[in-house]
């Protein structure tokens, strides 16, 4: 392992995710994705019904990245002028069709699109070429490349292919990351929603433009350790055996995102624990594949990862039952916490179980606080 620090980008990416995660509750593996998927130079999709912070998330995310931004909410009524630019009337003048792409998706290093698979076909299949090619034909005849980094996007609900057609699901397998957003469950997170400050993400660094490619260079160098390759290889063939058998594209871009993970974690090589962001790549439906892939990888190549997120649903559950101001009960719902935090402490995954301890102990001791006040 190298110390993170030590490289002031990967410091900036640390002070991110820190202030990401001091302001937006209960949202730690949406945030490592979002970053994961600016440095593997991807696009992310979060899903969930509204209200789940998706787009206080992907806004804080692009405003980390010091370029140029561009954001729109898509509707089945939503124009292309409105995200590649009007026609030019000169152009109109001279007999051409030509858009003026200034201020729009084009000329952007950064989109955020809000229900995104709402927008009319018109749009999904210029959508194609600058998601995945990053190039735009503003009505010349020659594509032209496009500066952008980074494409994040949030929508209410899975398309569906049947309504959607083609363009639906081309659109949707150009987001490599995909993840659905639940709302908030953990007891101190309630705390925080309903009695906490109205925070909104504020970012003490931002990075640059060329920053952001050093990190991309460093990240696709790090090399992958022969126990890493065995466990992707492993995960591959018991997910085929599941029924879920991504395309081989989405499995080669595995291998770049686990490398973009690994980064962020300050880790020299690609370990087996590192595919554990692969829960949001390797699949393809969304209704049964995301959980069937997420225990698959967490089976194969993450047990410690598996262990802390069990540990973490235990404590939950014994902070969702224990009443503070009743002293037997908060006695034996603290002994309970301090199991568990003693069993964390053994565990190495990552980087997940010395936060994971940390949340229980600060848990274990508001506990206490409460218990006192009701003496």
């Amino acid at each position: 392992m190298t110390d993170p620090h030590a490289d002031p980008i990967r410091q900036k990416f640390a002070s991110a995710r820190r202030d990401l995660s001091a302001a937006l509750i209960d949202r730690d593996d949406e945030i490592d994705l979002a970053l994961t998927a600016l440095v593997a130079g991807e696009h992310v999709l979060l899903v969930g019904p509204p209200g789940t912070a998706k787009s206080l998330l992907l806004d804080a995310v692009a405003r980390f990245l010091d370029g140029r931004r561009f954001a729109a909410l898509l509707t089945k009524f939503t124009q292309p002028d409105e995200l590649f630019g009007p026609v030019s009337l000169a152009g109109l003048r001279e007999d051409r069709f030509v858009r003026v792409t200034a201020g729009r998706m084009p000329e952007a290093d950064v989109a955020f699109l809000d229900e995104v698979f709402k927008a009319s076909s018109a749009i999904l299949n210029t959508l194609l070429k600058i998601l995945n090619e990053r190039t735009f034909d503003d009505g010349s005849g020659v594509s032209r490349p496009v500066p952008l980094r980074l494409c994040v996007a949030a929508s209410n609900e899975w398309p569906s292919a049947f309504e959607g057609g083609k363009e639906l699901a081309a659109v949707f397998d150009r987001f490599l990351f995909r993840r659905p957003v639940k709302p908030i469950r953990s007891a101190d997170g309630r705390q925080r929603l309903l009695w906490g400050d109205d925070a909104t993400p504020v970012l003490s660094a931002t990075l640059t433009p060329v920053e952001l490619d050093r990190a991309r260079k460093t990240a696709s160098a790090l090399p992958w350790s022969a126990e890493a390759k065995e466990a992707l290889e492993t995960v591959l063939r018991e997910l085929s055996r599941e029924g879920v058998r991504p395309g081989d594209r989405r499995q080669r871009k595995a291998v770049a995102a686990a490398r973009a993970y690994a980064y962020l974690a300050g880790a020299d090589r690609v370990v087996p624990e590192h595919l554990e962001v692969l829960a949001s790549v390797l699949w393809d439906d969304p209704d049964e594949q995301p959980a069937v892939c997420g225990r698959v990888i967490a089976r194969v190549a993450n047990p410690p990862g598996m262990r802390v997120t069990a540990l973490l649903v235990e404590a939950e559950q014994v902070l969702a039952a224990v009443e503070p101001r009743n002293l037997t009960s908060a006695a034996t719902a603290a002994a309970k916490l301090g199991e568990i935090e003693r069993q964390l402490a053994t565990v190495s995954a990552n980087g997940r179980a010395e936060r994971a301890r940390g949340h229980v102990k600060e848990q274990l001791r508001k506990l206490k606080l409460a218990s006192l006040d009701a003496v």
